[in-house]
């Protein structure tokens, strides 16, 4: 059921939060550990959370908007009572939270129920969540394939049908990739709308926080409760809330689309290109427009990214080597060593880049872009076939996602359906800073029409896959 069914359901009297959390624990019970989403269960948390809505129901009180809809986190925010892990094994000695991350409080507030924790890729280095201390998240297609990173969990919970909502954080694409890879609508919103306080951080230039969902209106419903102005976050722009909801109806009369070329039109499987081209279809979007730093801005990320987060870890990576997984080890001891000429220079790229693209977007509502180059790849895969070149496989999973973010635009990601039952992958729709509502739109207009949506979950309580 859709969150706000479950809403609906709850502020009717049809069914008590607590009957649709004891179902969501079950649920999570019998089907989480194939898909190894969870990295833990907070039962008597979401059962008293639950109960504290049925009362507010019961007093005549409003119970928020999402009244009794479960949901989770992946586990870089805070939850009270736990140690905040951020898919690490340095951080399981750590002191437990003492208070909600502000998005997990928003939530909260509207009502939602918290169900627990998710895996993710340690400290967000990463595109395909396989973790060396929690095991990889696994994809709810298929099993013995990634689900994507870093928010690796937060996608195939959705997708498996075990929550309808999740909390994702996103760098370098890291709600964008599992989004495409699982099946599912994620938005990556503008730099600085949601409040990143209480969420571990990885690049303070780059770090973004949004929702997962298996459609427009409940993915709307989240980022709507989501909003709100944090104080004790000197990152977050202090712009009032703008609710997309109201605007989902509207069609796309008067959107103006166009499809990327140029560096979004290679490196890419044929089924990434269809997915764009369905969009494309669907949208109207008869232009291919190019923005020509998007290779130059990938790049820019890349020495932010390895610099910032060295910085962040550096006191560890003196002392505790050892504790970090193989995989990001070289990656943060190489980002030490970048030289502060570097950083500056990826950063003079950055601002170009911001600014040739605000000149794009000038003339264009919405641009379409892959979210990945492949549907969803074998675990322990190291390498792909890309336009006739063997490139290593994780950080190519962020070819087309890894510029966007890298200035900071919104973006909706969408799944295409595809034929056959085959291995559903994502396209971008990215605007302009604060224009999340007409994406909102278009990925509406999109589901209406058939074009985007998450593919069933899989039973696997049957052993399906």
């Amino acid at each position: 059921m859709t969150a706000l069914g479950i809403a609906a359901r709850v502020r009717s009297g049809q069914a008590s939060a607590r009957a649709v959390a004891e179902a969501a624990l079950a649920r999570v019970a019998a089907r989480g550990p194939a898909v190894n989403a969870f990295t833990a269960v907070l039962e008597a948390r979401a059962l008293a959370s639950a109960d504290a809505v049925d009362a507010r129901i019961a007093a005549g009180q409003d119970p928020g908007p999402l009244a009794g809809v479960p949901y989770a986190a992946k586990n870089l925010f805070d939850l009270a009572g736990l140690p905040t892990l951020a898919g690490s094994r340095i951080r399981r000695t750590a002191p437990p939270a003492g208070a909600d991350a502000f998005l997990v409080r928003r939530l909260d507030a509207a009502g939602a129920v918290c169900l627990g924790a998710l895996n993710m890729d340690e400290f967000a280095y990463g595109f395909t969540t396989e973790n060396s201390h929690d095991g990889p998240a696994r994809n709810p297609h298929d099993l013995g394939r990634i689900a994507g990173g870093s928010s690796g969990g937060s996608g195939a919970a959705v997708a498996a049908g075990l929550v309808p909502l999740s909390l994702g954080t996103d760098t370098n694409g890291s709600i964008r990739v599992p989004a495409s890879l699982c099946g599912i609508f994620g938005v990556k919103p503008t730099y600085g709308r949601l409040s990143r306080h209480g969420a571990f951080p990885f690049v303070y230039a780059l770090d973004h926080v949004g929702p997962f969902a298996r459609g427009t209106a409940d993915l709307a419903a989240a980022y709507d409760a989501l909003q709100g102005i944090d104080p004790a976050d000197s990152h977050q722009a202090p712009r009032p809330p703008e609710l997309v909801t109201p605007l989902l109806g509207a069609g796309l009369g008067g959107l103006r689309v166009a499809r990327l070329g140029g560096w979004f039109g290679r490196m890419q499987s044929a089924a990434a290109r269809g997915a764009v081209e369905a969009v494309a279809a669907g949208l109207g979007a008869r232009r291919t427009v190019e923005w020509d730093l998007a290779e130059a801005t990938r790049s820019a990320a890349f020495v932010i990214t390895a610099s910032e987060g060295a910085a962040l870890h550096l006191p560890d990576l003196r002392t505790r080597l050892e504790e970090y997984e193989p995989l990001i080890q070289d990656r943060l001891l190489a980002g030490a060593l970048i030289p502060a000429a570097w950083l500056h220079h990826a950063q003079r790229v950055r601002a170009l880049a911001r600014d040739q693209m605000r000149a794009l977007l000038a003339e264009w509502d919405v641009l379409l872009a892959p979210a990945t180059p492949v549907p969803a790849t074998p675990i322990g895969q190291e390498t792909l076939e890309l336009d006739g070149h063997s490139v290593p496989l994780r950080p190519s999973m962020g070819l087309f996602t890894q510029p966007v973010s890298g200035i900071g635009l919104p973006v909706v990601t969408v799944p295409v359906q595809r034929a056959d039952g085959r291995l559903p992958i994502g396209v971008q729709l990215i605007g302009a800073p604060w224009t999340e509502a007409l994406l909102f739109r278009a990925a509406a207009a999109l589901e209406a029409a058939g074009i985007c949506a998450a593919p069933a979950a899989a039973d696997f309580a049957a052993g399906a896959i």
